[in-house]
């Protein structure tokens, strides 16, 4: 009886873990554990892993191209210290942003988007986070369209604004606001996301949030459900945290790990 009893239970706890074929993994700036961040390098490596998608980040550089980068500066992975939205890109492309992370990534450019967006692979996505404002939306635009890749973009931007432009000049174009996760001042601890932030987001015509784990309770994952919105979570390297976010139904981590992470909720699947 006991044995059986233990049987039951078992099948009771697997049958309750959400199964990790069912969410996208999504490579944090590339595969940037392992290679130097929105470069080509951590992209290739990243689809080389079998990430679902890739997410990069993007500014206008002074003469008006879409560089693939995430500081507003670029010196603390090129040692050189330019604002990207006051230089141009050929002082941009003259700098090297691989042999910081490893002497092997030594010659690595800052790309342009369109260098980025020529590496996605059939049924893979890009996540374009847009840094600066809605100024970019024309170019980036004019850039995703030429690309004959528009099936396999993803907008997502902390600009609320940025990103409601974007989804108004690309409707087929899926696009989630991004929004950390706030901590009570007193005790520091993380609070759960507010669910008035998802009537925000289906207001502006997107198609859901894309948000800090932390804040991602039962309570507002149903809200998402009922809203009928996707949510996106960011970053996860902590594979139990990851699994949790799994059992709750987003639709896609990002992590700094993408082949590790997907590997390791392979075998808590087990």
């Amino acid at each position: 009886m006991k044995k059986i009893l233990i049987t039951m239970l078992l099948g009771v706890m697997v049958s309750g873990c959400g199964t990790s074929n069912n969410v996208e993994i999504i490579a944090h700036r590339g595969a940037s554990y392992l290679a130097p961040e929105n470069t080509r390098a951590s992209a290739l490596l990243a689809w080389e892993k079998g990430t679902d998608g890739v997410e990069i980040d993007v500014y206008l550089s002074a003469d008006n191209r879409i560089v693939v980068r995430h500081d507003k500066s670029t010196k603390r992975t090129s040692g050189v210290d330019l604002m990207v939205a006051q230089a141009t890109s050929q002082e941009l492309r003259k700098l090297e942003v691989g042999s910081w992370k490893d002497p092997k990534y030594a010659g690595e450019k800052i790309p342009f988007l369109e260098e980025i967006i020529e590496t996605i692979p059939p049924k893979k996505k890009l996540f374009i986070e847009i840094k600066c404002g809605p100024e970019i939306v024309p170019l980036l635009k004019k850039t995703i369209v030429e690309s004959g890749k528009i099936e396999r973009i993803v907008i997502i931007s902390f600009n609320l604004e940025a990103v409601a432009q974007a989804k108004q000049a690309m409707p087929q174009v899926p696009a989630y606001w991004l929004l950390s996760t706030k901590k009570d001042k007193e005790t520091k601890q993380y609070l759960p996301h507010d669910p008035k932030n998802l009537q925000i987001a289906q207001d502006r015509g997107l198609d859901g949030l894309d948000v800090h784990n932390a804040g991602v309770t039962p309570e507002f994952m149903q809200a998402v459900k009922e809203c009928g919105q996707k949510l996106y979570v960011w970053t996860v390297d902590d594979p139990i945290e990851a699994q949790r976010l799994v059992d709750l139904g987003v639709a896609g981590i990002t992590t700094n790990r993408p082949g590790w992470l997907r590997e390791q909720l392979k075998s808590a699947q087990k």
